[in-house]
């Protein structure tokens, strides 16, 4: 995916997120939306400064990375959701393209991806980001309802471990 599908991911994914997170159409939603739709944003086109740098889809593109941003919210207390918008860029990645990534690396620089997926310059591509992004969205959901609430106070739930 290109920057703009990437950015168009992450701004849907907010509003989706915002709504399963916070349900309803009110004042503490549109809040929800507006705290998450920066860092989502951002973690979302973390990943491509490795074109400035690196090699592009396997420095910034790879499990290590991802690892850093969900344990950063823990240790630090900032950074909440910015992994969120780091993994739907990975899935972006692998799913909306034919290139993949090299989701080992520095291990192995070896590019995985999946049999299927769009060109970024092809006119299916936006298309597919928005189906990627319902997708996303469904899943987050599922996991938020069925699995472990996403949206905790990391504060009060790391003060017993001294961190």
């Amino acid at each position: 995916m290109n920057k703009r599908g990437h950015v168009l991911n992450a701004l849907l994914l907010a509003v989706g997120i915002g709504f399963v997170l916070e349900p309803g159409a009110d004042l503490d939603t549109a809040t929800k939306i507006g705290q998450i739709t920066v860092p989502i944003v951002l973690g979302a086109l973390f990943p491509d400064v490795d074109t400035a740098f690196g090699k592009h889809r396997k420095t910034l593109h790879s499990l290590p990375v991802l690892a850093i941003f969900l344990a950063y919210p823990i240790f630090f207390d900032n950074l909440h959701f910015v992994w969120v918008g780091v993994l739907t860029h990975y899935i972006l990645d692998l799913v909306g393209s034919r290139r993949g990534i090299a989701l080992f690396h520095p291990l192995s620089d070896n590019e995985f991806s999946l049999p299927f997926g769009v060109t970024t310059s092809s006119k299916y591509a936006d298309l597919v980001t928005v189906i990627i992004t319902a997708l996303e969205v469904a899943a987050f959901w599922a996991v938020h309802t069925y699995v472990v609430e996403l949206d905790v106070d990391l504060t009060a739930a790391t003060a017993g471990l001294g961190i």
